[in-house]
């Protein structure tokens, strides 16, 4: 079922980025196939190529790829669409059988449809899909030279068919050459001059605009400078080199990646591992050329497939890294801040650069290959009702999670929870009468303070800007440091308290969806917006401030949601009566502020309870977890961990001790060295000291 469900996915998948594509208004889809199929394009051009600007290809991949367009132009795009579907779904298929062995059958199985589903859901192939390019096919070509049964003539003249479409993957017969495969890299190197000579044959003018006017393509398409561009000579012109300047600091930065890279490559290709290598040298090619469009970095995608980290919990850092790098944008990457927005313009350039000369991935013969260190794990707790919990299959971490990897989490989480926030129902009328709806009920039940409460605040001017200073630093400060703390102090803790929140969170974004609610402050009916200022009801974006997040999300408050959440884990895990007794009245504190800056109503914060309560009971239903986990004493690490590990085997009673003295303690596996000899007393007595503190 599982097999079948992610077949399931990946076609749904593709399908739905076919549909996307073809979708679009005539003008906006398959717009770099006009270079082709436009009155001015290959097809119909009377003089060179480039004579625009639009056309970036080799003259060969001109002189071979008109065939296809013509194709493209009698069906409108719709073969074409389909033809790029069918070679990634190839090359997700080819991927699958170039996994470097032994290959598990459950990784054989699921290998296919992920590789396709992460294929299609990539920036790369969507950029290709939209704009009707064809760079998925050297991709493939050099990838099918990976295959087993693929013999050395034939890898050689893939790869060689391969550089004629595009130059810098010539770097893939240097890689043949190093590691011993030399005649099918002068096979490839022959394949590419052939290509060439033939496009020289066919269009002497265009291929020495081609490769003597513009080197190798430099120069053709977008500016160099553009975010698009992600190679080294993009990256530095950005940065603002230019001149000679920066060619000499690029042909030595050059240089470097590409001796670090090949060497790489070829220890990987060496280790049986050519799927990563070809990644590596992919990667490097990006980074070297001149120029590196989004539709040409699939080649970072593929580096998925090595393998970093001696723990399990460490293994998913590197494939999620690269995935997310790959499949989102530059803002839901990273906050929207000068110096991080630096990192997330360049974010392909660097991950292609990480691949290539940084990350330390596994050889086959490392311990850790097939053996990361596990994490530890419990039993899914039992519970006093027979059908909890319903997830049981689920085991329960006890060590500390990787940091990298929650941040990353907690980035796409947030990122995903203001997209979903932002593009919810906001219709002015609706909202408006949800809150006439929340108003009228709060009237039957005697709890409608808001006005009365905002008056008040409004007329108390230090009452005003300390609500105004909480309402806008609180509900981030409070949350993010509790979970640094927890995640610093509380491992065990940590894991308990977050899944709650996430569950909590995404209620409320149902909650936004589903009964869009405008809150006091832009009803009309004499509230005063204490924290925002006056919002312009006749304008359709009421004023400024609605441009940042959707106004009409009111109900639940996660303002009073995510403070009670603090509440509730405070006082459960503060070791101090005075700081459980802030933990309670934090969420009580934050409920006035909303509702006297205007911005909620007293129901919502009920809402904004319900939801964590919710949320701790979710987590109770599907993994069986209520209280709080117990924290484990960490193990000992370094040269105190291994004494007391040598004293364990040299004092066995030490063991027992630890236990309370039960003759039944776990027995000592290790015997020392000579089991006989009595150990000295000062190192004994020092080990007894340390164990007892322990």
């Amino acid at each position: 079922m599982g097999l079948a469900a992610l077949w399931l996915l990946a076609g749904v998948l593709a399908v739905r980025q076919a549909a996307a594509v073809l979708r679009l208004p005539p003008d906006e889809r398959l717009t770099d196939l006009e270079t082709w199929i436009g009155e001015e394009g290959v097809l119909h051009v009377r003089g060179s190529l480039y004579d625009g600007d639009s056309f970036t290809g080799t003259p060969f991949s001109g002189l071979v790829l008109k065939p296809l367009t013509r194709a493209a132009e009698q069906s409108l795009g719709v073969a074409w669409t389909f033809g790029t579907l069918l070679l990634v779904v190839v090359l997700g298929l080819v991927v699958a059988r170039s996994l470097p062995g032994p290959v598990s059958r459950r990784t054989s199985l699921i290998a296919a449809p992920l590789a396709i589903s992460l294929l299609v859901l990539s920036l790369p192939v969507r950029n290709t899909f939209t704009l009707g390019q064809t760079s998925i096919i050297p991709v493939l070509l050099v990838v099918l030279s990976l295959l087993p049964r693929t013999s050395g003539r034939q890898a050689g003249v893939l790869i060689g068919v391969a550089a004629a479409l595009q130059p810098a993957l010539l770097l893939f017969a240097v890689v043949l050459w190093l590691i011993g495969r030399r005649r099918a890299a002068a096979l490839a190197g022959a394949t590419f001059a052939g290509c060439a000579a033939l496009a020289w044959a066919a269009m002497p003018h265009d291929s020495w605009t081609y490769w003597g006017h513009h080197i190798g393509g430099a120069g053709l398409g977008a500016p160099a400078d553009s975010l698009a561009n992600q190679s080294l000579h993009g990256l530095l012109l950005r940065i603002g080199l230019e001149g000679p300047v920066e060619l000499a600091l690029l042909a030595v930065l050059a240089v470097a990646v590409t001796v670090i890279g090949l060497r790489r490559a070829v220890h990987y290709a060496k280790d049986g591992q050519l799927l990563l290598a070809a990644a590596i040298t992919g990667s490097v090619a990006l980074a070297v050329s001149p120029t590196s469009w989004q539709h040409q970095q699939l080649w970072i995608l593929l580096a998925v497939v090595g393998r970093v980290g001696r723990r399990a919990s460490d293994r998913l850092v590197w494939p999620v890294l690269v995935v997310l790098t790959m499949s989102l944008s530059r803002t839901a990457l990273l906050p929207d801040i000068e110096i991080l927005g630096h990192i997330g313009y360049n974010a392909p350039l660097l991950a292609a650069l990480v691949a290539a000369c940084v990350v330390p991935f596994h050889s086959r013969t490392s311990p850790h290959w097939d053996d990361p260190e596990p994490t530890p794990v419990a039993d899914p707790a039992k519970s006093r009702f027979a059908w909890v919990p319903l997830l049981r299959f689920l085991k329960r971490p006890l060590s500390r999670p990787n940091l990298m990897l929650e941040l990353m989490l907690i980035r796409v989480g947030y990122f995903a929870y203001s997209w979903i926030r932002a593009h919810a129902p906001d219709e002015r009328s609706v909202a408006e009468g949800h809150g006439d709806q929340v108003l009228t009920l709060e009237g039957w039940l005697h709890i409608d303070i808001e006005h009365w409460f905002n008056a008040i605040v409004a007329d108390t001017a230090w009452l005003k800007d300390f609500m105004n200073w909480y309402y806008s630093t609180f509900h981030f400060l409070i949350p993010l440091s509790l979970l640094a703390w927890l995640y610093l102090r509380r491992p065990a803790t940590y894991r308990w308290a977050r899944t709650p929140l996430a569950f909590a969170t995404m209620l409320a974004l149902v909650g936004f969806w589903l009964y869009p609610l405008a809150p006091p402050r832009l009803m009309g009916l004499g509230y005063v917006d204490t924290a925002h200022g006056p919002q312009d009801l006749n304008n359709p974006d009421f004023g400024a401030l609605t441009k940042l997040s959707n106004q009409y999300a009111a109900m639940p408050s996660l303002h009073v949601g995510w403070s009670l959440w603090c509440g509730v884990v405070i006082a459960i895990v503060a070791p101090y009566v005075w700081a459980k007794v802030l933990g309670i009245l934090y969420p009580l504190l934050t409920t006035a502020v909303i509702v006297g800056t205007a911005n909620h109503y007293v129901l919502d914060a009920v809402g904004g309870a319900a939801i964590v309560s919710a949320g701790f009971g979710l987590q109770y239903v599907l993994l069986g977890v209520g209280k709080r986990p117990r924290e484990e004493a960490p193990p000992l690490s370094g040269a105190m961990g291994a004494t007391l590990a040598r004293a364990r085997g040299l004092v066995p009673g030490l063991v027992r001790q630890r236990s309370g003295g039960h003759d039944d303690a776990e027995p000592v596996d290790a015997e020392p060295a000579d089991a006989g000899a009595e150990p000295p007393k000062e190192g004994r007595a020092r080990v007894e000291r340390h164990d007892q503190r322990v």
